[in-house]
């Protein structure tokens, strides 16, 4: 089990490291400029050059990778006399480490908590943006998965126990419609139909927050109204997914000689169901959710976006649109981090639900 965790964290590691190698090079690929973004159009030249030295976009592509993966590393090295004005080296973020090794007079290898950098638009560090808005995400998100777990579980058996009857048949095409639309299409046809077509007899609102203030700002509401047209919107696929998966994988278990075996001795077709084919069906179920889960996380920019949740995928594009580089970037980290988690989860789950697996 311990070999089996420290495998995975390396994995996780390397995974981490690849994504924000990648992300840090599509920015440096692609035309735009953050400290023009930040001072405007018409800004002079001595201007821009001064924020591009704090910022440290003055120096060299390859030395400013080096001192982010530096900065966001747990382990890193420090120089406790350096007296740098860049921004990107806020002082804060070395403010409690733990000293390891010294390797020169001014040099230090340190334990700290990884520093994700400063949005450039709000000046915010980005680790307390991720921490205000992750959660909504998560609600988001862990909502979603709850509807499409019950409800596909559900429709799934119903489908597998008529089968080739007409809701067999509906779930199969219903599966088939949510699995091709994209989330960010469903979301618009999602929240017309519901919010402006159908807006006076539902209350829903297209666009809202979990939390919303008043108009007199005196005090903040919490409206799960606002949550049900984004689940709706980000749970469709996955609950296609896992009605099709329960559907295919109780049919298969039905078929097996213990099923008929405990049907010959006389026990009742809902005890079968529950106590012995459901369960040894739900291994590609309990699969299908996790890497949903995590996809949904990921997924959910759009949605979010869309609807206006002020969540972490909402940020993100907001972000993308003002070339907000240490805060795109802290947000893939995080998403990245989700997956890893996630997926870990799952296998461990996945041990427990079926004993044939070990942990290599």
């Amino acid at each position: 089990m311990l070999r089996y965790l420290i495998k995975k964290l390396l994995y996780s590691i390397l995974i981490i490291w690849g994504v924000v190698t990648l992300i840090f090079i599509l920015f440096n690929l692609v035309p735009g400029d953050p400290a023009r973004m930040m001072m405007g159009q018409r800004t002079d030249s001595t201007s821009l050059a001064t924020v591009r030295h704090d910022l440290g976009l003055d120096r060299p592509v390859f030395s400013q990778y080096l001192k982010y993966l530096n900065d966001i590393s747990p382990i890193s090295i420090h120089n406790p006399r350096s007296k740098s004005s860049y921004i990107y080296l806020d002082k804060t973020s070395y403010k409690n480490y733990i000293k390891l090794v010294k390797l020169s007079k001014s040099r230090v290898i340190v334990i700290k908590s990884p520093y994700l950098r400063r949005s450039y638009q709000s000046q915010k560090t980005v680790t307390s943006i991720i921490s205000e808005t992750l959660p909504n995400t998560f609600i988001l998100a862990f909502t979603s998965m709850i509807f499409a777990t019950i409800f596909g579980i559900a429709l799934g058996m119903i489908s597998a126990i008529k089968k080739d009857k007409f809701i067999d048949r509906f779930s199969i095409v219903f599966s088939a419609i949510g699995m091709s639309l994209p989330s960010f299409f469903a979301a618009i046809l999602i929240g017309w139909f519901f919010a402006f077509v159908l807006g006076k007899y539902t209350g829903l609102n297209l666009t809202g927050n979990l939390w919303v203030v008043d108009d007199f700002g005196e005090g903040i509401h919490l409206q799960l109204k606002n949550l049900i047209l984004p689940t709706l919107t980000l749970g469709l696929r996955p609950l296609s997914i896992v009605t099709q998966l329960t559907r295919s994988s109780l049919l298969e278990t039905l078929s097996q000689d213990y099923i008929r075996t405990a049907k010959a001795k006389g026990l009742s077709f809902g005890k079968v169901l529950w106590r012995h084919a459901l369960r040894n069906s739900l291994n590609p179920v309990v699969t299908a959710i996790s890497g949903w889960f995590a996809s949904l996380m990921a997924g959910v920019i759009f949605v979010e976006y869309i609807f206006g949740w002020k969540g972490l995928g909402y940020v993100m594009v907001n972000a993308l649109t003002s070339y907000d580089v240490p805060l795109v970037i802290g947000c893939v980290i995080a998403i990245s981090l989700i997956f890893v988690i996630v997926n870990l989860l799952v296998d461990i789950i996945y041990a427990m639900l079926d004993p044939r697996i070990k942990f290599a």
